[in-house]
This record gives C-alpha cells, structure tokens and sequence, in this order.
C-alpha cells in the first residue's frame, strides 16, 4: 500500500471487511473527492449476504466514512443494529429503491451543484457526452409537494420513498426538484461513475447551452456508448483511476 493512502480497516463491532463493504468506503470517499458530495449526501450497497437488507453508512460526512461506520438495515430503513448509532435520515430513499428495483446493487444520492439548475428549470438533463451515456436516455424529475405538500424537502418516510422510486421507475437517475439525485447501478462501481458522470455532463450542458441549441446523444447512442463504458475494461480502468484521486486502494 502506498504511504498515505486509505485503507478501509476492520474494528471493534464492524461488519466483515468484505471487498463489496470496502469498495462502499472507497466510494465515499470518490464522490466526496470528486465533488459530487460535501457533508451531505450518501452512498448504499444492497448487502451481500442478505438481499433484503443494504448498507449504509451513519449519519457521517462521506469524506470520513470508515468500514467501523457502515449499519445493515431492512428494506424499510429500519436499523438492524444500531448500536446507539444515528443513521441518515433520507435513508428510505435507499430502502425504498431496493425494494422496487431487485437488480439495482448500488444507490447514491447527491446534491450536485451542477445538477441542481436542472431540478428548478424545465430544460431537461439529457446525455450530450459519449462518457456520460451511463446517465440513461431519459431522467425524469421528482417533486416531493406533488403528493405530500409543503415539507423540509427531506425524504424521511418510507412512504415518500416509495413515491420516488415510483417515479424513478427502471431509469438510471432521478433529479429531486430543489434538492439533488437519485442515481442507481447494478455495482457500486457502475453506480459512482454514473454519479461522477451526471455532474459532469451537466457541467457541460451548462457551459453549451450560452451558445446555442445543445445536440444529445441519440438512443441507440446511449445504449453503446453505455455497453462500452461498462465492460469491464473501462469500469476497472476507471474505477482505479478514481481510487487514486481520493487515495484509496482499488480493491
């Protein structure tokens, strides 16, 4: 290991340093690197062992997550062991997405600032850039007032989860109007680069729309050039060139 990098260790009362439970530290630790989180925002895997529940960190800034910080919870955001540990308290975003989605392995929610003109404004968030094609071809917006009225703009209900995640439906990624992302994978892997990736694509449609009328990808775009960025030789190529951004070992 190189000197100075992080490494997930092991401690006290922690889950098992399984490679799913440290590559969930690694990817806090990349979306904070990479800007798409800041003391907000989190990161879950559904659990390796157990299909019905995922892991998530405590209610912990993702750039100081540990494997000692990781909680198990069940598909409705209830602890499993909390250990007087306080979770995330839009968890149920997590939960409710793993309960309708059984091929999704991976879910981040972010507050991207790049994204977030895109939540207020009906111009759309579309794909204009081959890397960022794993964002899908279409990216539906959510609004919490729709269904439950004037709130916090937190999800804090199972039952506000289950509202997004209806309307995420078999998408990629999700906008919350005046709050953040939804984005989910088949990997952690897939799912924080697909997150990476948004905030760039939006920065980029941002910086074209000044000038004109962008062009986005086509469909059948989108479908290759996510094929191509999700073999395994670009997921692993980029996957280790993010870990050594944050300074954390690939594993």
């Amino acid at each position: 290991m190189t000197p100075g990098r992080v490494r997930a260790q092991a401690g006290g009362d922690s889950l098992p340093s399984l490679p799913e439970l440290r590559r969930l530290v690694a990817a806090n630790r990349i979306l904070a690197h990479e800007g798409v989180v800041d003391a907000f925002g989190h990161v879950s895997v559904r659990d390796p062992r157990d299909a019905k529940r995922f892991v998530l960190a405590r209610s912990r800034s993702p750039a100081l997550v540990e494997l000692a910080d990781l909680m198990e919870f069940a598909l409705d955001g209830t602890p499993i062991d909390a250990r007087g540990r306080t979770p995330y308290g839009e968890r149920m975003i997590h939960a409710a997405v793993y309960e309708a989605r059984p091929e999704v392995t991976a879910v981040v929610h972010h507050h991207a600032y790049g994204v977030l003109p895109f939540t207020i404004t009906d111009t759309p968030l579309k794909p204009v850039i081959h890397t960022a094609s794993v964002i899908g071809a279409e990216i539906p917006v959510w609004d919490i007032r729709t269904a439950f009225g004037a709130t916090d703009m937190l999800v804090r209900t199972i039952e506000q989860g289950r509202d997004l995640a209806a309307t995420l439906a078999g998408n990629t990624c999700l906008l919350m109007r005046g709050h953040g992302a939804v984005v989910v994978g088949a990997s952690v892997q897939q799912a924080v680069l697909t997150a990476i990736y948004l905030q760039v694509n939006a920065n980029v449609l941002l910086a074209a729309l000044p000038l004109g009328a962008p062009e986005g990808l086509s469909a059948e775009e989108v479908a290759a050039a996510t094929a191509a960025q999700f073999s395994p030789l670009a997921l692993d190529r980029s996957w280790e060139y993010f870990c050594q951004r944050a300074g954390v070992d690939p594993v």
